[in-house]
């Protein structure tokens, strides 16, 4: 997620941002920028760097720095590579007005296509942008009402800092989907995306509510709620720093699990037509005619994403009718593939987008003529760039090392994929529009899991000192199998397995006594009897169970008392509700054995090398 400070007031030094903006770094960026009102010129001043916020620092300790308000942001790519010119903040053709935005414009091609008409010129391949240019177009002598007239027409989210040579002395904040609060200081106003940035300023804030627009100067802050200006409600932060920074998480990977219902929405965001049953894809568009000849599809990933490929694999086929191999980056580069360029495609699957086992195999495919397709969360990255077209997660940056808010993600994703494919070929409307319907409740159901984080907590602390553990599961949910073993493993370094239930028989069942639990996913589907016979076995020779079912299903009980409801959804997405469990359940294993689960032993976040 991008960052955002702001400040009004009667300090002229606008290097204290910087301070701010270095608070904030724990989000993740990929470019720093920012913008001043210069009280000598009159005129406004802006900087950008791409990368690290130091590199921004050096710009600005080379000049001479006075004047008030000012702006600077972190920027994690969604539109637009990680450039300069496409670096926030974003300027007008005049220079007059800057502006810094935090979330995604989703009409930004209609409206930059008016205002092109209306003769203005675009620098950037941002949808930020056409706000900028918008909030110039709407100026009528008075910044606020040019913004909020602005804001009217857009369709999206933001959360927003706008100044402006032509209103010195002001600062125009206004957020809707993305979090945004207003610094109450002695010597002025600050505006941040998050309270970390200013907490060595203020500890009294007043936090924004979606649809409303700030007015800003060094002495008052009007607040405008449903065109009815409202009294501010001043809160005090009692978090310290670090705490903040976590959004007052002990972990950020606890806070990135917590995350997932933010996550999830933003991945659809934008993208579901529930009346015509089908979604939007807007980057799948230009090669959408070529897709409809695909035949065969292979899935490219390593560790997480490649779990997330193997739930694709039963959606795609299941519902899209397209025969689908899902392969470990790390094994593909080796053997000789067999692609008929015209009709298979690629996929490759990346959080990062620099997954080194990846891009190999996706450089092979490329060097064949085979149509290559990137799921990555990164925008810019190596293979956003290699792959011809792809499907960005917008989950936001991932700062703990284990994968969890863009597994979901990735899931979210593949499930669209799936509809868009799907309604090429033989998928109904009224299937179509189930799917998407569900896919849009997500967030809800991700929530009401959730909740029950103390009693996934008592089962964490319960099975704590196990030294070995079992992770079963069947169609959908033998990859969540896999991946909830793999967490456990990461997270805690207890030895965990996963495998497919049907599997058992097969020699594992050797493993089980009452010293070796098993972590069952077994929700009401169309295997959940396979399910319940395969627990049955385990429980005959007195393995403990850990069951993951559907709520209201009381027939489980007879296997185990210690049960983690989930809610019912379609089978093919009940993967993104079933790892939520395992992800927490995780997560308390390894505090509980006081380990650093946000930075796990010999991992990184982003695996570059082979």
């Amino acid at each position: 997620m991008c960052g955002i400070i702001g400040y009004v007031g009667h300090k002229n030094d606008p290097r204290i941002g910087l301070d701010a903006l270095k608070r904030l770094e724990y989000r993740g960026y990929d470019s720093a920028g920012m913008a001043y009102y210069n009280s000598k010129t009159k005129k406004i001043t802006a900087n950008k760097a791409v990368g690290r916020i130091s590199f921004l620092e050096n710009k600005l300790n080379a000049k001479k720095l006075e004047g008030s308000p000012f702006i600077y942001h972190t920027r994690w790519a969604t539109h637009g590579a990680p450039i300069q010119k496409n670096a926030h903040p974003h300027a007008d053709c005049t220079g007059n007005f800057y502006l810094a935005h935090n979330g995604i414009i989703e009409n930004y091609l209609q409206l930059r296509d008016w205002l092109k008409n209306k003769g203005h010129s675009f620098k950037s391949e941002t949808d930020t942008e056409v706000l900028v240019h918008l909030i110039e177009h709407n100026f009528k002598g008075d910044l606020f009402n040019a913004v909020k007239v602005s804001l009217a027409r857009v369709t999206g989210t933001y959360g927003i800092a706008v100044i402006s040579s032509k209103a010195p002395g002001e600062l125009i904040a206004a957020r809707l989907g993305s979090p945004l609060l207003i610094g109450v200081a002695k010597d002025g106003h600050f505006v941040a995306s998050d309270p970390a940035g200013i907490l060595a300023h203020t500890k009294k804030v007043v936090y924004l509510e979606d649809g409303e627009i700030a007015k800003l100067n060094a002495d008052e802050m009007h607040i405008l709620n449903k065109n009815t200006f409202k009294e501010p409600e001043v809160e005090e932060i009692e978090w310290n720093l670090e705490e903040a920074q976590k959004g007052g998480y002990p972990h950020f990977m606890l806070k990135e699990i917590m995350e997932q219902p933010s996550s999830i929405r933003e991945t659809f965001r934008g993208r579901l037509i529930l009346r015509d049953g089908n979604v939007k894809l807007g980057g799948l568009e230009l090669v959408q005619e070529k897709l409809k000849q695909i035949k065969k599809l292979h899935i490219i990933a390593c560790g997480t994403a490649y779990y997330a490929g193997m739930v694709g694999k039963y959606m795609l086929e299941e519902y899209a009718g397209i025969p689908t191999e899902v392969e470990l980056g790390s094994e593909f580069r080796y053997r000789k593939p067999i692609f008929d360029k015209k009709d298979s495609a690629v996929i490759c699957i990346s959080q990062s987008g620099e997954t080194a086992d990846t891009i190999a195999p996706l450089k092979e495919a490329k060097n064949r003529g085979v149509l290559t397709l990137g799921i990555v969360n990164v925008v810019g990255s190596t293979i956003a760039r290699e792959t011809d077209a792809g499907v960005y997660n917008h989950a936001g940056p991932e700062i703990g090392v284990a994968s969890t808010k863009a597994l979901t993600s990735q899931l979210t994703a593949l499930a669209m994929l799936t509809v868009f494919l799907g309604r090429q070929r033989q998928m109904s409307h009224t299937m179509g529009k189930r799917i998407v319907e569900e896919i849009e409740k997500l967030p809800k159901l991700v929530e009401s899991v959730l909740a029950e984080k103390e009693k996934i907590k008592k089962f964490a602390r319960k099975y704590k000192n196990y030294p070995n553990m079992l992770y079963l599961g069947r169609k959908y949910n033998y990859p969540i199998a896999l991946e909830g073993a793999l967490k456990v493993k990461e997270i805690s370094y207890m030895h965990a397995e996963g495998y497919a239930g049907g599997e058992m028989k097969h020699g594992p069942i050797a493993l089980i006594e009452e010293s070796f639990p098993t972590m069952a996913i077994m929700p009401k589907d169309s295997v959940y009897e396979k399910m319940v016979s395969n627990i049955e076995e385990l429980k005959a020779r007195s393995g403990p169970i850990i069951a993951v079912t559907t709520r209201g299903n009381k027939s489980v009980g007879h296997l185990s008392k210690d049960v983690i409801y989930i809610p019912k959804t379609l089978e093919m997405l009940t993967p993104i509700i079933s790892v939520i469990p395992l992800q927490l359940f995780a997560y308390y294993v390894g505090v509980f054995r006081g380990l650093n689960v946000d930075k796990p032993r010999n991992l990184a976040k982003s695996v570059t090398v082979e």
